[in-house]
């Protein structure tokens, strides 16, 4: 999957402003001898849909913690696609979510044709549990999603509802992941933490979760559910970071476990949300300290593995 280069003056004038993090970005990855990043856990959704979403940051919602957030890469869709280029993500994914019935759908055909235009975005779709969710999971592997995004935090929904065990069922069968929030950080939600998501595994063993944010703030727990159950996979997102670590730092007794985890850890980031600039995810991943091979594992091979080379 080749990265993409900047098509118009805006994505060019865009790729200049972030020149020097850009740079910095490359040497990253270049010291590891990568042919760049693969970021599984970045958004991109319709854009009055997104800009509902920073007006939620900005007000600091309740499901922010009442944290302030400023979001560091506000900028239109074509811009921000450039802007991962100039970093060097080969390849991407478009994370988007409902918040209540009567969306997943429409979001899948929005988030299709981006697919469509945007060849090096992993072809992502949504889910909600209400009549039909079968029906569009179906329709949405059959056209080509390569991953899911589930947000159990904002959606308020419990994942083990009867009304998704079908589409979960399906899922497991194409071994097409699901990036899912179940974790309780920033906030908790009705459903958040392990056990609602201990009881789908059950049910579906070889689902492909990829559990967002480490599982923060039950890091541990959601360790335990990737020691048992070997589809489940872990992303980065805001892991680590000054910010993270200020509100929920990972345990350093866990360290050792997540390094033995390595080959099923996947670097996500949370751009453009995120109240810091992507380097520093990077850099806060590196001063870990948990290896060379462990960081090219996580920024590029695991997901490649996974997906696809890219």
């Amino acid at each position: 999957m080749a990265p993409g280069s900047p098509a118009d003056p805006v994505e060019a004038a865009s790729a200049n402003r972030f020149a020097e993090e850009a740079a910095e970005v490359r040497r990253f990855w270049g010291r590891l001898g990568l042919p760049g990043l693969i970021d599984v856990h970045t958004h991109f959704m319709p854009e009055r849909v997104l800009n509902k979403v920073w007006e939620y940051f900005d007000a600091q919602g309740p499901l922010t913690g009442g944290l302030a957030w400023p979001i560091s890469y506000r900028q239109r869709e074509a811009e921000r696609a450039a802007v991962l280029r100039r970093f060097g993500v080969r390849a991407f994914t478009a994370m988007l979510y409902p918040h209540k019935a009567g969306m997943a759908r429409w979001l899948n055909g929005w988030a299709a044709d981006f697919a469509r235009r945007t060849p090096d975005c992993l072809h992502t779709a949504t889910l909600f549990p209400e009549p039909g969710v079968e029906t569009y999971v179906r329709e949405a592997v059959e056209s080509g999603a390569r991953v899911f995004k589930a947000h159990v935090q904002v959606g308020a929904y419990d994942p083990a509802d009867e009304l998704l065990q079908r589409a979960w069922g399906l899922l497991a069968e194409a071994q097409v992941p699901v990036v899912i929030h179940c974790g309780s950080g920033p906030a908790p939600g009705s459903h958040t933490g392990p056990g609602p998501i201990a009881r789908v595994l059950a049910r579906h063993p070889k689902l492909r979760l990829i559990v967002a944010h480490l599982g923060m703030p039950e890091y541990e727990d959601f360790l335990v559910l990737a020691e048992r159950y070997q589809e489940i996979r872990l992303d980065t997102t805001m892991a680590f970071t000054d910010f993270t670590e200020a509100l929920m730092p990972f345990p350093g007794r866990a360290l050792p476990r997540l390094a033995d985890l390595g080959d099923r850890v996947l670097l996500g980031s949370d751009f453009p949300n995120i109240p810091y600039p992507y380097l520093h995810q990077l850099h806060a991943l590196e001063r870990l300290d948990l290896g060379d091979e462990w960081l090219r594992a996580v920024c590029h091979h695991n997901a490649a593995k996974l997906f696809g080379p890219a």
